[in-house]
């Protein structure tokens, strides 16, 4: 079986951290640490005068894709409650060729921490 990511085409995510909520949830993780975390990249003028603001989230070494619900053919419980539809669940080669597609994109195929 080969790995397993999340794509994320950050382009269009409203920052609303409904991902990381979900995840605080579901993994009961205590306040000050995160299985997903959202970034913020800007504000920032770009040389045209316009804007650039981009909310990026990112999976930490917490994140272990939900292995509990995707064992169970499950989404994992950030990709489940994304309001903006902004994340895929899937073979990180099939993913690659997703991302290889449009820019705004990341990939990532995070390997469970072990403390």
């Amino acid at each position: 079986m080969g790995a397993y990511g999340l794509l994320i085409d950050y382009e269009f995510c409203t920052g609303c951290q409904s991902c990381e909520v979900a995840c605080k949830e579901e993994h009961r993780i205590p306040v000050g640490q995160w299985g997903i975390r959202l970034l913020d990249d800007g504000p920032w003028e770009c040389s045209d005068g316009k804007f650039n603001w981009n909310k990026i989230p990112v999976p930490t070494r917490l994140c272990d894709l939900c292995a509990e619900r995707t064992a169970k053919g499950k989404q994992p419980s950030c990709v489940h409650h994304c309001l903006a539809g902004v994340m895929q669940y899937g073979p990180v080669e099939e993913l690659a060729r997703k991302l290889a597609e449009k820019p705004n994109q990341v990939l990532f195929a995070p390997k469970p921490y072990r403390y």
